[in-house]
């Protein structure tokens, strides 16, 4: 047929030649001028395309024993042949259809091929059955994509099955399914009472890419049957139905007020009862534990009637021929409702005898005859001199009492303002004596023996500040000061520490602040730290300070040490350091079941006078934003030896605690008089878990790659500014590079591992090495901490080098918990850049500041501020209400027995805006405290 189309395409053309000559001819004939010379060429047919498929064949199952129908249609095409697993298909399989594209003129020709079960199966080995389509034109041949052929089919028992459980109410519940083994793989229903579970259409369900079912808080409604259906094109398949039991416990309400007694008199009983009825226990739940009814002994008092006592005895004969006697109701008297007596309380009769006439008429006669006449005179002049008498002694007492007053008013005075300042009662207050060679000094301990006031106000400062009136303040009734006389107060002797003194012709200016970088620390004052820790780059910072003080910061890890002017005793200097200890170098705080949540951080020299606290910042990895406490938090140091001590437990504190801890959500502060080697450890406080904040790095060999095989690593690490460096600096190591920005993960104290699969490899052109479906981190391996980085490899192999497209999904979540995927499509070829984001809590810092520079808060404006706050106010109007603004007021029995609590809280400020220590949020607290003096300082003086 081709030669024969051939044949007729020369015929033509001859024709056509055979025509343009005889017109040629012709026109010689008739106009030879006109064309003189034939031309060079002649015109031809334009060429025809290549073909170009306009249907290709399409991936197939075959369903039982149906075979499938491959189509392809390519225009223009002279010929179409299949071609299966590289061979010929016989010219009589196919169906041939020809047509002429109405609107190019172009042939176009379809070719149908039937593929039976018999022939795939026939196919021995790993390899799929496939066919292609050939084309040809005249202008050559085009192939078309291979569609693959394989039998369908869906196996009858689950790989794991949905068993039935009873869950308690608002409880997360997991309900597995791994459908049978299929082709194509099997897609899964979840079936609740026999309807299909739509996640968009209720939130409280989510099923996960391994098909399992996620209730994530359990409701009486979802008490129901539940099926996994798995189906394919060759059937459906049921699992077992589990039957899900949703219970609530039982619930006690509150108790109901006490009876009356039930005895009117005596010892009798009084009741209460509370009902199981908050919840009432539904589904099979718990009844609740404990009696339904408290009883309790009372005792009603009983009433008493009055009884009269005897009568007394009469009295002497009065004027009127009587004498009278009584009695009182007394025998007993009436109690709790008791009668009162009844009858008279007196009694009178006449005590003449009927004498009473006579004696009244003697008694007038003699009331006629008048006074001797001297007599009355004497009377008057008696009363006169006793009233004198009276008026003269009543002069002296009062002239004794008015002097007795002021000499005690000389002698134990106090300044009324003070008194009402402090809001306490004076009681032995005494000033100092002018010369007195000796004044208190302001970092004193307190005064023990001074005698305590009847202060029943807020709480306020044992200690004087630097310039404050050095009288003694009187110790209060506060619970502050119950636990004073059993404190061990440590003496420091100057002379064993190290210290260096400066040349006498040395200025200690602020504008000479450089000059203390010059000035050396002698061998023996070294501390022993310097010769036993490791100070790898990156990883410790150094610098010799002074009075001053400074602040130590180690680039992008969150940890800094903030030293507070007047911390180093006047004239001394030290080489100060920080030092993050590598993991594989040190032992962890961590034991039991306690978790590591900080890098432990070694500062010093130790052993170092400190006349303030100096404040520690810490990143942690805590998750702190749940509605109850879920943390137990401990601070331990560790000793010379080794070994792990506790300081403090955050919510415990008392006044022997040597240091404050402020938590805040991503770091911690620590106020500390101590240096030494720190961390921060936690554990679970029953009963909700806790979890760690931990992130997911996703690296990958840097980009060219030259090999087949092709590696992805999995980093989980915890959420610290360190804990992502050291993932970078050893990625960097090994030639890796970021491919997405790191993702977070909440994991909980359950004892559930870490699970890690790849899903959706590009089969045709990737093979996954891993045999398992999925690798796991143990949960303890995470919890406790102790080994970093942790990570997990998935190794992969290309089909060949010109495969440079990847494209897969990588899941990483809890088991029963909470997950993260990772949706990856990259280039293998193309060169990356470096990516190294700074995470939060990382920002660039200089390593040391020394001096004033170190400090946003200006010192002239910080003795202001302390000026005005230290003095206790009976208003609350100072320094704890400070700490109330600023948020740290968790335990104030810290900062009061500090001598300028002020400036301990300011201190504690400074760290916790290191980065962002704009003067706004300080101002913004002394505006709500009314102190307007303050601010009017601050705008003059600082750049708030």
């Amino acid at each position: 047929m081709l030669s024969v189309r051939m044949k007729r395409d020369q015929g033509l053309g001859l024709l056509a030649l055979l025509l343009l000559v005889g017109g040629y001819v012709a026109s010689e004939s008739s106009d030879y001028s006109e064309a003189e010379v034939l031309p060079d060429s002649f015109p031809s047919a334009p060429a025809e395309p290549l073909p170009e498929f306009l249907l290709e064949p399409e991936d197939a199952f075959i369903v039982k024993n149906r075979p499938v129908q491959l189509r392809c249609r390519a225009s223009p095409a002279t010929q179409i042949y299949f071609k299966c697993n590289g061979e010929w298909v016989n010219q009589n399989d196919h169906v041939t259809r020809e047509s002429l594209d109405q609107i190019t003129g172009l042939v176009v020709r379809e070719v149908d091929i039937s593929v039976s079960r018999t022939q795939v199966e026939e196919l021995f080995g790993l390899d799929d059955y496939w066919c292609q389509c050939v084309a040809w034109s005249s202008a050559g041949t085009t192939k078309s994509n291979r569609a693959y052929v394989r039998i369908a089919y869906l196996r009858k028992n689950f790989e794991q099955e949905p068993l039935g459980r009873e869950v308690r109410l608002e409880q997360e519940v997991l309900l597995q399914c791994r459908p049978p083994e299929g082709m194509p793989t099997a897609e899964v229903d979840w079936l609740k009472n026999e309807d299909v579970i739509d996640p968009s259409q209720d939130s409280n369900f989510l099923i996960t890419i391994d098909h399992d079912l996620i209730i994530k808080q359990a409701r009486l409604s979802d008490t129901a049957n539940y099926t996994c259906v798995a189906r394919n094109v060759v059937a459906k398949r049921r699992s077992s139905t589990a039957t899900l039991i949703v219970y609530v416990s039982g619930g006690w309400s509150s108790w109901t007020e006490w009876s009356e007694c039930n005895a009117r008199c005596g010892r009798g009983w009084q009741r209460r009862t509370r009902s199981c009825t908050n919840p009432a226990p539904l589904n099979g739940g718990v009844f609740c534990e404990g009696p339904p009814f408290q009883r309790v002994t009372c005792t009603t008092l009983c009433p008493v009637d009055g009884g009269w006592t005897e009568w007394a005895k009469w009295s002497a004969c009065g004027t009127e021929c009587t004498h009278w006697r009584s009695r009182e109701c007394q025998a007993p008297p009436p109690r709790n409702g008791g009668k009162h007596c009844s009858g008279s309380m007196m009694e009178s009769k006449n005590c003449t005898e009927g004498l009473c006439a006579r004696n009244k008429k003697i008694s007038i006669e003699h009331a006629s005859h008048p006074l001797p006449p001297g007599m009355g005179v004497a009377v008057y002049a008696g009363l006169v001199g006793a009233l004198l008498l009276c008026v003269i002694l009543v002069l002296c007492v009062g002239v004794l009492a008015y002097r007795r007053r002021c000499r005690h008013l000389h002698g134990d005075i106090t300044d009324s303002s003070s008194a009402l300042t402090a809001a306490f009662h004076p009681g032995n207050y005494k000033p100092p004596r002018q010369d007195n060679p000796h004044p208190l000094h302001p970092s004193a301990p307190p005064d023990l023996t001074a005698t305590a006031g009847a202060f029943r106000g807020p709480l306020f400062s044992l200690q004087q500040g630097v310039n404050d009136s050095p009288h003694k303040i009187p110790m209060t009734t506060s619970p502050l000061l119950d636990p004073l006389p059993s404190l061990k107060i440590k003496v420091y002797n100057g002379s064993t520490l190290s210290s260096l003194k400066l040349p006498t012709d040395m200025c200690l200016g602020d504008g000479e602040i450089l000059s203390l970088k010059s000035v050396g620390t002698m061998g023996r004052e070294r501390d022993y730290h310097s010769h036993t820790l490791s100070r790898e780059p990156g990883l410790s910072t150094s610098a010799t300070l002074g009075n001053l003080g400074g602040r130590l910061t180690i680039p992008n890890t969150g940890v800094s040490l903030l030293i507070p002017p007047g911390t180093i005793p006047q004239g001394k200097f030290y080489e100060m350091y920080l030092i993050i200890n590598k993991w594989d170098k040190t032992t962890l705080p961590s034991e039991g079941s306690q978790t590591v949540l900080s890098p432990v951080v070694s500062c010093g020299p130790s052993g170092m006078l400190l006349n303030r606290p100096v404040v520690l910042t810490l990143p942690h990895c805590a998750q702190l934003d749940t509605p109850t406490p879920d943390w137990s938090l401990t601070l331990k140091t560790q000793t010379h030896q080794g070994a792990w001590e506790e300081v403090l437990t955050v919510g415990e504190e008392t006044l022997s605690s040597p240091c404050y801890l402020q938590l805040e959500e991503e770091c911690c502060h620590v106020l500390m008089e101590q240096l030494g080697t720190y961390g921060l450890v936690g554990q679970s406080c029953p009963p909700q878990p806790a979890c760690k904040r931990l992130q997911l790095a996703l690296f990958a060999p840097r980009a060219p790659c030259l090999s087949l095989d092709y590696s992805l690593r999995i980093y989980c690490i915890h959420d610290t500014p360190h804990a992502f460096k050291e993932v970078l600096d050893l990625e960097r190591s090994l030639g890796g590079v970021l491919l997405e920005d790191p993702k977070p993960l909440l994991f909980k104290d359950s004892y559930h591992n870490l699970r890690l699969s790849i899903h959706d490899i590009p089969h045709t052109h990737w093979r996954s090495k891993l045999l398992a479906k999925y690798q796991e981190i143990p949960f303890y391996h995470i919890w406790s901490g102790s080994q970093r980085p942790l990570h997990c490899t998935f190794s992969l192999e290309r089909g060949s080098l010109a495969v440079s497209q990847l494209t897969c999904k990588i899941c990483v979540r809890q088991v029963e918990g909470e997950g993260q995927i990772f949706q990856l499509h990259t280039d293998i070829q193309e060169t990356l850049p470096p990516h190294s984001p700074l995470p939060s809590g990382g920002t660039c810092l200089p390593c040391s500041q020394v001096g004033p520079y170190a400090f946003r808060l200006p010192d002239s404006i910080r003795q202001k501020i302390c000026a005005s706050l230290d003095a206790p106010s009976a208003r609350g109007c100072d320094w704890r209400l400070l700490a109330r603004s600023l948020g740290f007021d968790r335990y104030l029995n810290y900062f009061a027995t500090k001598p300028s609590p002020t400036g301990v809280l300011l201190d504690l400020w400074e760290a916790c805006h290191q980065a962002d220590a704009d003067l706004v949020s300080l101002a913004t607290a002394l505006e709500e405290m009314g102190k307007s003096e303050v601010l009017v300082v601050m705008t003059t003086d600082g750049d708030c």
